[in-house]
């Protein structure tokens, strides 16, 4: 069921935008009295699922979900009809407009992909705000994980800052973009009563932005442990354990906190053990026997109950800027990071992925703010992505018809042929590159 909601939000927002960024050269050209032949959601190559003529133009859904096209007529594009454009130029034709039309037309994909995510990154501030927890309300610090200890973050150590950038909000994502997108190199952290620099050794770039790290914590807040729930027939609720426990010891070893609980547990699989506990203000003693993976069977209550975040509202007026902030941030990050990936930093193999990795991205539950959160992010991508100067993609295209209005001189159609195909092969390639990708991940 997981995958199914997965492959329905990645569905859902891809057709959003491939029919909002195809609209935005479909307008520009009917306003310029271009004739528009196909409007089209997916491709159709031999057959489509649905289609519908209006007046000049073909409506329909094709059956290869790897995009959407309009076909303009008089236009080289993906559709290689050299039958057209072996005829003489109509009024009504794409190649027939002044440049400075033809060039607008073709900005108009990329222009509504950039207004669509900021105004969808402000929209979701405006419903939803963001919440946070302000790391100084973290007292305990952080509970670091395997990759966070190679790194040489302690738990119970208390973050001050990254590469001399304060970290204000506890999140580990921070850690990861600073690192990989901002080389990064020193985390300054306050360990028992004094303040220390830890290098970030160079390797950690390629660590982190490997996808088979992708998901991976690198510390959590440290907390108490506390019971939230206990699992059906596990070891603790056979044990008696209750929601609202608290652990204290294990065989007779004082308990404070989760992590504690887990260094002494997750080793021991199959092994008896005695849990100290209280309940009501009463302490406990309850025996047990491990789980062949060194569990007990019970969730812990997480850091809302012991933590105050901080939530930030915004109004309608707020929100739009602050999403235009926020996109930029992204879009700025995405540069930087094809930087990285150019300069050797960061491998392509590891950063690049597939209609499966974009999908898990959506996570298996549906959640609206994520949904458009991650729409807004996938609408930047497009526009960015589309403005990469590659024949076949609106960048192509605009790279051309600069050409011909600074120069005045238009590029032939045999030559545009040639080179929308090649770039065409490009742009197939990169998708199954980035799609075997994944098959070999899951096979992995």
């Amino acid at each position: 069921m997981g995958y199914v909601v997965m492959a329905g939000q990645l569905m859902l927002s891809l057709s959003i935008l491939i029919v909002l960024h195809e609209m935005g050269h479909f307008l520009p050209a009917r306003f310029f009295g271009t004739r528009v032949e196909k409007f089209y959601l997916f491709f159709d190559p031999w057959f489509s699922l649905f289609k519908k003529k209006i007046g000049e133009t073909e409506y329909g859904i094709g059956w290869l979900p790897l995009g959407g096209y309009v076909k303009i007529s008089g236009m080289i594009d993906e559709s290689f009809d050299t039958e057209q454009m072996a005829q003489e130029p109509q009024e009504w034709e794409f190649r027939s407009k002044p440049a400075w039309q033809r060039l607008i037309i073709m900005l108009g994909g990329v222009t509504v992909n950039f207004i669509l995510g900021f105004l969808l990154y402000g929209m979701v501030l405006f419903v939803w705000g963001e919440e946070y927890l302000p790391t100084e309300n973290a007292v305990y610090g952080i509970h670091a994980d395997s990759l966070g200890i190679e790194m040489g973050l302690q738990t119970g150590d208390h973050i001050l800052s990254i590469g001399g950038k304060p970290f204000e909000k506890f999140n580990d994502r921070t850690l990861f973009r600073e690192i990989i997108i901002n080389d990064a190199n020193t985390i300054t952290v306050r360990r028992d009563g004094r303040e220390e620099t830890i290098d970030i050794p160079p390797k950690f770039i390629g660590i982190l932005s490997s996808h088979d790290n992708k998901g991976q914590l690198l510390f959590l807040p440290r907390t108490p442990f506390v019971v939230a729930q206990v699992a059906k027939e596990s070891p603790a609720e056979k044990a008696g354990i209750m929601a609202n426990d608290s652990i204290t010891a294990v065989n007779g070893a004082p308990v404070r906190f989760y992590d504690e609980f887990l260094d002494k547990v997750k080793p021991n699989p199959n092994t008896p053990m005695d849990i100290s506990l209280i309940r009501d203000g009463q302490e406990k003693q309850v025996s047990l026997t491990t789980t062949e993976e060194g569990k007990i069977g019970v969730l812990r209550f997480g850091p809302d109950r012991y933590f105050d975040f901080e939530r930030q509202d915004y109004t309608l007026a707020e929100a739009l800027p602050a999403g235009v902030a926020k996109g930029w941030s992204f879009l700025s990050d995405q540069v930087k990071a094809f930087g990285q990936m150019f300069s050797g930093r960061i491998k392509a193999s590891d950063s690049l992925g597939g209609f499966a990795s974009i999908g898990q991205m959506f996570g298996d539950v549906w959640n609206w703010e994520r949904f458009w959160t991650m729409t807004a992010i996938l609408s930047l991508i497009l526009a960015f992505m589309n403005l990469l100067p590659i024949p076949a993609l609106d960048g192509g295209h605009v790279m051309f018809l600069l050409y011909e209005v600074v120069s005045g001189r238009k590029p032939s159609d045999k030559f545009m042929e040639y080179a929308t195909m090649i770039g065409f092969i490009i742009v197939i390639g990169l998708v199954l590159f980035a799609n075997g990708l994944d098959i070999l991940r899951i096979f992995k």
